[in-house]
């Protein structure tokens, strides 16, 4: 099916969702709120976004409209897988490129073979650029290589889910969602200097990430009758 371009949200939401199902499996399929923790995650991420659950929510409805995401029923709490593969039919080492660089923003193929290996381990980067140049080739293009950045020694590559690239997102910055409040606390603290706030911000995020994999354990050791 021709899929129209997607949001940033959209395309962040999209990824998460790829990224968890492999990083985190037992806490997949995801919950608004573990969703939404994955979005405005301070690492990994480029650029940082600062989404409300009601602004993930409606991207999770457009995606859902387009077949990219499914609910899942028979949980007390409403939870979301992704369809990215079958929907865009591609395998599943080029699913993993588009991921990361839907998550982390243009980079080269050597940065993508490192950034994707958790979700799929490349032999060398000859086999990233393999997958890099089918997508490219696909009519519409998926990918898309990027001029050489002046003082650059390789090209970065970029996804094209959301259309032509801004080669001028990225670099540490944040994407506000949501109301203008939202927004001008975001602005500031893009301008700001890093300092022990956001250092602070970093390791809640951090220690949010361990409580989930510590509540997936927990979870497992109860459905498989184990003592922990």
């Amino acid at each position: 099916m021709a899929l129209r371009e997607l949001s940033a949200l959209e395309a962040r939401v999209l990824a998460v969702l790829v990224e968890k199902a492999f990083t985190v499996p037992d806490s997949y399929p995801m919950s608004l709120n573990g969703l939404t923790l994955g979005v405005n995650q301070k690492t990994a991420r480029d650029p940082v976004m600062n989404a409300s659950e009601a602004d993930v929510a409606a991207a999770l409805d457009e995606l859902k409209a387009m077949s990219l995401v499914n609910t899942v029923s028979g949980s007390r709490v409403l939870r979301f897988e992704h369809n990215m593969k079958r929907v865009l039919g591609v395998p599943g080492q080029a699913e993993a490129l588009l991921t990361v660089m839907m998550l982390r923003g243009p980079q080269t193929a050597a940065e993508l073979r490192l950034n994707a290996e958790r979700i799929h381990r490349f032999a060398d980067v000859s086999s990233v650029e393999g997958f890099l140049d089918e997508l490219a080739a696909r009519e519409p293009p998926l990918a898309r290589k990027l001029p050489r950045a002046p003082g650059a020694r390789e090209q970065r590559w970029a996804h094209m889910l959301s259309g032509e690239p801004d080669v001028a997102v990225g670099g540490g910055g944040v994407a506000a969602y949501g109301s203008a409040s939202a927004s001008a606390s975001a602005s500031a603290s893009a301008s700001a200097p890093a300092g022990p706030d956001a250092r602070d911000e970093e390791i809640a995020a951090l220690r949010a990430d361990v409580e989930q994999l510590k509540a997936a354990v927990a979870r497992l050791q109860s459905e498989l009758g184990l003592t922990p």
